[in-house]
């Protein structure tokens, strides 16, 4: 039973589709507010789930991925990760970006955080894994990737989430996550 708290409280008069692309639709809603007025709102809608991984060795060490990200302009160091289709079980596509990206192979996968990436103006979803049972092989990026790869102490990238040489939300949370578990005796 949902609470009335958890109710809709907007009401969408109108909504049309602004722009769209292979991986993003931009739609514009005419809207009745929750205070009752008349408002917009732009939602963008993803075609992909972001998946992300984060891969440990025995002796917790972990691969990070640096990259030049469009949007932000900047350098960027994060986890390996990248789009899941829709369609496609999200762990074969947490395995694909695995290889792609770093040209590992995992015999174990753990599901450890799922996450509402900008749900202010999105829907795009993450899942993020644990990959453990690392074996190394031929890394296979895509086209429009430039990637840097480098193997470090999981500990060290922790570090460099505090120290705020880490950005990337999906990362941040990853990394967060997986030092709890791994305090735990979860992983």
């Amino acid at each position: 039973m949902v609470d009335d708290l958890e109710k809709n409280p907007w009401t969408t008069k109108s909504e049309s589709i602004r722009y769209e692309n292979p991986w993003i639709r931009l739609e514009h809603h005419e809207v009745i507010t929750p205070g009752g007025g008349d408002g917009i709102y732009g939602v963008v809608r993803f075609k992909n789930l972001a998946i992300g991984i984060i891969p440990l060795d025995k002796d917790y060490n972990t691969w990070l991925v640096g990259q030049f990200r469009y949007p932000q302009k900047k350098y960027s160091w994060e986890m390996p990760e990248g789009g899941g289709l829709l369609n496609v079980e999200p762990i074969a596509s947490a395995k694909r970006e695995l290889l792609e990206e770093c040209g590992l192979k995992a015999s174990h996968w753990q599901l450890v955080q799922k996450m509402d990436l900008s749900n202010s103006v999105s829907d795009e979803e993450a899942l993020i894994y644990v990959a453990t049972g690392i074996t190394e092989h031929t890394a296979l990026p895509e086209e429009s990737e430039q990637l840097v790869v480098k193997k470090i102490p999981f500990n060290e990238m922790v570090s460099m989430v505090l120290n705020d040489q880490i950005h990337d939300s999906m990362t941040v949370a990853a990394v967060f996550k997986v030092k709890w578990m791994i305090d735990q005796g979860l992983l």
